[in-house]
């Protein structure tokens, strides 16, 4: 007899027989309840829909990691492809693990703490990496140590390695890649790259400077998060948190409330480029903060192309862009805004995708709508599921009007945030990445923590039930196969937790999270062709308290049909795993290791004096697809 629900729930998931007959009950068959404002989460929930009918999942799941090394399931390698401060471009010089490489040298190396990336296939021995250089760890960027700039010349080399850096690589004879050098593909784009705007917001005042009095012109693209791939070979590299570059030290400076929303703190920037490039004092040149916070289009195959950036798609903390195809063939991006509740939004272009002209394409990111999520719960008060509806960002409706400070549709998209909170979405606990399933079109959307959940002002709700909320969970909608559908019904795929810690309540998850495969702070998230669920995390390395058991941020992969989540990988100290990225033969897998050692504690890769970002290339040991 089973001294737990817990064992026997394990059981119901192990069991095909099992899941067989749970078949068609729902994709979380909870019979849990909301009482108080506060989950209870019983023990015989179930995780996910049943019943597997393919082994999806054909690796070995590996146990939780806390060292300063690469930990990869059996049969698979990881290696290193480049790393921050590899020469990129012609004439760059090599690392120096003395940190006294100057500006000039770091724009032409690869850039620091690599996060989302696309492959661009060239043939198929060829292609190019488009990869996000989010931001910068000081005291191992500058040979002196410190937290802050303490020179314009600090400024420009932290700027130079911020941004986009564009890779050609080729397979080799072992079936490896390697980074192509010199290439005419090799390029950086940085905070300082000219770019131009496009759509609906492109020349409006708020975005005009005394440098581009026309609005039409501006220089650079940082906080480079996560990423997208348009149909027509595109990549959109996404702004996220953009408001710590700024500040000023004019002491009487009065934050705007537009500037507020976007949480803005003028006297304490997290990086003080204010201090020496005046472009980033605020208090100087307040419209160069609307500059930024947008989603940026790059064509990675053609470097004589400008960067554009896409205001019809908002302005606000992107995460990334998941780009879809309806099948009227509209194009659909699904957006995330990276911030404790903020809100889920979609894009539908007004035109079709044309495949036979793909430069026509890419108008379409420019005359479209956007809209943003609205989640309620289950009308039988099921709880982790329930509907929703998108509602529309469009000047003129849903209060969207001069009475609530909004004059045009450019106003409208500068000041997403404030247009969502009008309209009343749904505020979300940090919705980062979003992920389209490639068979059945059902969007996933990591929403990584929410410590603030339950507090005055960030009430609980159905799509987010629990009161600080560490561990995160993984959300789902349907739209019945039309991406342009404004409505949906949506479910939760895995609510994070720790049984661990917690054996049980509201904390220990959803049952497809055990003591094997337990994680926190869900972030990066990719489907391969296949349908399986790549989850990457951005949380607490602890392995102590509320997180024993779980250990270096990790890679996992989820079957979306039976539930099942087994650990893939595990970095090594202090950092991050983001970023996915495929071969178009399903046989190599590029994932970053983002930040390792910021707590200077690592000394990844080979030892390194200086812990250093690097693009990992994992490859099966007997050649085959990854994952299967």
């Amino acid at each position: 007899m089973k001294d737990t629900l817990t064992e026997l729930n394990a059981d119901r998931l192990r069991d095909p027989a099992r899941r067989k007959l749970i078949a068609g009950s729902g994709a979380l068959g909870l019979t849990g309840f909301l009482s108080g404002g506060v989950l209870s989460v019983p023990l015989n929930a179930l995780a996910a829909e049943p019943p597997a009918t393919r082994a999806l999942l054909g690796f070995q799941g590996i146990p939780a990691s806390t060292a300063d090394a690469i930990a990869i399931a059996p049969g698979y390698r990881a290696e290193v492809l480049i790393s921050w401060g590899d020469p990129l471009v012609n004439g760059a010089p090599a690392f120096d693990p003395d940190g006294n490489n100057s500006a000039a040298d770091q724009e032409k190396q690869f850039g620091d703490n690599n996060d989302g990336m696309s492959f661009f296939p060239l043939d198929e021995q060829r292609g190019v990496l488009a990869i996000n250089n989010e931001y910068v760890n000081e005291p191992t960027l500058f040979a002196h140590g410190g937290k802050k700039a303490i020179s314009l010349e600090d400024v420009r080399k932290s700027q130079a390695a911020h941004g986009v850096s564009i890779v050609e690589v080729q397979r080799d004879g072992e079936q490896r890649w390697r980074v192509v050098r010199p290439s005419r593909y090799n390029r950086r784009i940085t905070a300082q790259t000219p770019m131009r705007f496009s759509g609906p917001a492109a020349g409006n005042s708020a975005l005009q400077t005394a440098a581009d009095p026309d609005g039409l012109q501006v220089l650079g693209t940082f906080g480079n998060c996560a990423n997208g791939k348009t149909p027509w070979g595109t990549y959109l590299t996404c702004e996220e948190n953009f408001d710590t570059y700024f500040g000023t030290r004019q002491a009487d400076y009065a934050v705007t409330p537009a500037q507020q929303r976007y949480t803005l703190h003028p006297a304490e920037p997290e990086r003080n480029w204010s201090d020496f490039d005046p472009r980033f004092d605020v208090a100087m040149h307040p419209n160069e903060f609307n500059r930024h916070g947008w989603i940026v289009e790059i064509d990675p195959l053609n470097p004589d192309s400008v960067p554009v950036k896409r205001t019809a798609l908002g302005r606000f903390k992107h995460e990334n862009a998941a780009v879809t195809v309806a099948k009227s063939g509209e194009l659909v991006v699904y957006m995330g805004d990276d911030e404790r509740g903020e809100y889920i939004y979609k894009y539908v272009s007004h035109g079709k995708v044309d495949p036979a002209r793909p430069s026509a394409n890419q108008t379409l990111l420019d005359n479209g709508t956007l809209y943003v999520a609205e989640f309620t719960g289950d009308a039988g008060g099921t709880p982790l599921k329930g509907t929703g509806r998108w509602l529309a960002l469009q000047f003129g409706q849903h209060g969207l009007t001069a009475e609530n400070g909004f004059h045009s549709q450019a106003d409208v998209l500068i000041n997403a945030r404030a247009a969502a909170d009008v309209v009343k979405a749904t505020r979300m606990d940090r919705p980062e990445w979003i992920a389209v399933n490639p068979h059945d079109g059902r969007a996933y959307c990591t929403l990584t923590n929410n410590s603030k959940r339950g507090d005055e002002g960030m009430p609980l709700n159905a799509a987010n039930p629990r009161p600080k909320n560490i561990y995160g969970q993984i959300i789902r909608w349907d739209e019945q196969g039309d991406a342009t559908a404004r409505q949906f019904s949506w479910d939760i795929f895995v609510l994070c937790g720790n049984p661990i810690a917690h054996p049980a309540g509201i904390y220990r998850g959803t049952p497809n999270v055990t003591a094997d495969n337990t994680f926190n702070s869900p972030d990066g998230l990719g489907f391969d062709r296949d349908g399986r669920l790549w989850i990457l995390t951005d949380g607490k390395y602890s392995n102590t308290g509320e997180y024993q058991g779980q250990g270096n941020n990790q890679c996992l992969v989820g079957d979306p049909v039976s539930g099942e989540i087994r650990r893939f990988m595990v970095g090594p100290k202090s950092c991050e795993l983001t970023g996915i990225a495929f071969t178009p033969d399903y046989k190599t897998l590029f994932i970053n290791v983002q930040h390792p050692g910021e707590e200077g504690d690592s000394h990844f890769p080979n030892n390194s004096r200086r812990p250093r970002s690097s693009v990992m290339m994992i490859t099966r040991e007997d050649g085959g697809v990854i994952g299967a």
